[in-house]
């Protein structure tokens, strides 16, 4: 389990117990998770990770904060891109970067492609509809 709280395969978050949407479990700690949709044109791969560092030196290292890349753009995550370096500072920093499932797929790249500390789930709406019930903030860059 992370300190974000481990999703099996169904999605269902671990949490404190109480029942949330689809008698799901909500999870205790709620945090933002940024979304990032598309293509991704030059910098914005970069704007969104800086901007997910700043939420968690504005909101403190106990608030979680979640970059979701859905879209073509989730190519930008893989070995080859060029983004090692500013992945790497964002997850040091403490943003936890995910890549789409389903657009790793219709982008044809594979997970194992994936640059280090660069997580996955397996459908991003689904990821984010979880997130927003479990009370989390939403914001999309």
């Amino acid at each position: 389990m992370s300190e974000f709280g481990a999703e099996n395969h169904n999605g269902d978050t671990a949490g404190n117990g109480r029942p949330g949407p689809e008698g799901r479990t909500v999870q205790a700690r709620r945090g933002l998770v940024a979304h990032a949709v598309g293509s991704l044109p030059d910098g914005a791969l970069a704007g969104v990770l800086r901007s997910s560092q700043n939420a968690v030196a504005a909101l403190g290292p106990e608030v979680p904060v979640e970059a979701v890349i859905q879209g073509p753009g989730v190519a930008l995550l893989a070995e080859g891109s060029g983004f090692g370096e500013a992945i790497s500072t964002a997850v040091a920093g403490g943003v936890r970067v995910l890549a789409c499932g389903n657009s790793l797929r219709s982008a044809g790249v594979p997970a194992e492609r994936l640059l280090p500390g660069v997580g996955m789930v397996p459908a991003a709406i689904a990821h984010l509809a979880r997130r927003q019930w479990d009370g989390w903030a939403y914001v999309r860059l």
